[in-house]
């Protein structure tokens, strides 16, 4: 059994349904399950149509309908009972968010479900009209049971039990599950969404707890590369890379898969493959627990950077030989529900690094009552991933390099997981930094091993 997973911009339209739906027939001998999000920018439209009840009173859902009436008829399927139902509710939603003003985190969840649920149903239909077997499960009805954080809902522990009581009796009768991502449903009855990664989150925990050979991942790019294509032209997919090197890529800028989505295959071990559905020929990143510190490998696998960083200084004579202190700077963000990127401290200073979308005005006064606070904005973060035995190697290049070319950096870390250096410039020069270190990193002599 395989887990077969597929983003909005792979199934956009019927002409990708098609081409979808080929991919997945040449794995049918590995009893695959299908996962996948809505087609498209259905969840923007969506948030959108809420927005417009919200404040101005008008339900408008025609170019929602007219994208996925459009597929169904260039499918040629016949009209889908099933989904003429969804849009009538969804109709009904929107009137009641117009009449009452109001859009509540549990309303939203709702509302968004809608464009999982008509994709899986159109994919499905599709599917039979071709002779395969596919089954639509809605996430809830496969087993996925969260609490009750609407819009980024937790998955429960009973889900890892309850999953393959649902999904494996199928793969056994030679049904092709086709099930919704980045949704689940409370213990009231509620539907939730998982957030952040939800919908790979969706795929990975399938196969994490039915023990699937592996989960493939198709999206529109290559794989994991090297860098930002939009930053290298000549940048490559990373064909074999540890949970550990994916998941430091992942929070630091390389938006392919979610840390979060990758839990479940690092606790069990759970290989993941990232393809590119419009390049299947393309071979694409496997990701694995097996190390890529081997002996002849280069010392960096990718470089990643994240753009529109805040560093909060903060420093106080307080924290010299004294317990606590750190306890009480972190206390003053978690009240804040404020996620902290990265960390350097001194004996008398602590730097961290936020996401600029933060509003700071009550941390800084908070914090100012027991240190001097200082933030500074328009930042970035660069990282560089690679071999845990050549950190110090990495270290001293990547160094030579901003001096080279005259960047000073502000501050650097690096993570407990030994496989990520990462070190904050200003936003302006971030291109040029990425630039110089793959060309050092990654010229045709550092490839072939010999460099340095």
């Amino acid at each position: 059994m395989i887990v077969m997973k597929f983003g909005g911009s792979s199934v956009a339209d019927a002409a990708r349904l098609r081409h979808v739906t080929e991919i997945i027939k040449t794995q049918l001998s590995k009893k695959p399950v299908i996962v996948l999000s809505a087609m498209g920018d259905t969840t923007d439209h969506l948030l959108e149509a809420g927005d417009l009840a919200l404040k101005d009173g008008k339900v408008q859902i025609k170019h929602i309908e007219k994208l996925h009436q459009e597929t169904i008829k260039n499918l040629k399927l016949p009209a889908q009972k099933e989904i003429g139902t969804l849009m009538e509710e969804l109709t009904r939603l929107l009137s009641g968010i117009a009449l009452i003003r109001e859009l509540t985190p549990r309303t939203k969840d709702f509302l968004v479900s809608f464009g999982e649920r008509v994709s899986v149903r159109i994919a499905a239909a599709y599917m039979k009209s071709i002779n395969m077997n596919a089954r639509v499960f809605d996430a809830w009805e496969a087993g996925f049971i969260s609490n009750s954080n609407y819009t980024r809902a937790e998955l429960l522990k009973e889900s890892w039990e309850m999953i393959p009581e649902k999904i494996l009796p199928q793969i056994k009768g030679n049904v092709i599950p086709v099930v919704t991502g980045f949704l689940a449903k409370d213990e009231k009855g509620n539907i939730t969404t998982l957030g952040r990664g939800g919908s790979d989150l969706t795929a990975t925990m399938i196969a994490a707890s039915c023990r699937s050979e592996e989960v493939q991942f198709w999206k529109d790019v290559d794989g994991i590369m090297t860098a930002d294509p939009r930053i290298i032209k000549d940048t490559k997919p990373v064909q074999n890379i540890t949970y550990d090197e994916a998941a430091e890529l992942a929070y630091f800028g390389a938006q392919i898969l979610h840390p979060r989505a990758m839990q479940p295959c690092i606790k069990t071990g759970t290989p993941v493959q990232i393809k590119n559905s419009y390049n299947i020929d393309a071979p694409g990143t496997r990701t694995s627990q097996t190390s890529s510190a081997q002996k002849k490998s280069p010392p960096v696998r990718a470089i990643t950077s994240k753009q529109n960083i805040t560093i909060v200084d903060i420093v106080s004579t307080r924290m010299l030989g004294q317990y606590g202190f750190l306890a009480e700077v972190f206390s003053v963000f978690a009240r804040h529900s404020i996620s902290v990127d990265m960390v350097a401290t001194s004996e008398v200073s602590v730097s961290l690094t936020l996401d600029a979308a933060y509003d700071l005005t009550e941390i800084k006064k908070e914090l100012s009552k027991i240190a001097g606070v200082e933030v500074r904005t328009g930042n970035s973060i660069i990282s560089i991933v690679g071999n845990v035995k050549r950190s110090s190697e990495i270290l001293a290049r990547a160094f030579r390099i901003c001096q080279l070319i005259g960047v000073p950096v502000q501050m650097v870390s690096q993570g407990a997981s030994k496989v990520n250096v990462s070190f904050i410039i200003s936003d302006s020069e971030a291109a040029e930094v990425v630039r110089a270190l793959h060309m050092d990193f990654f010229s045709p002599q550092e490839k072939n091993g010999d460099k340095h």
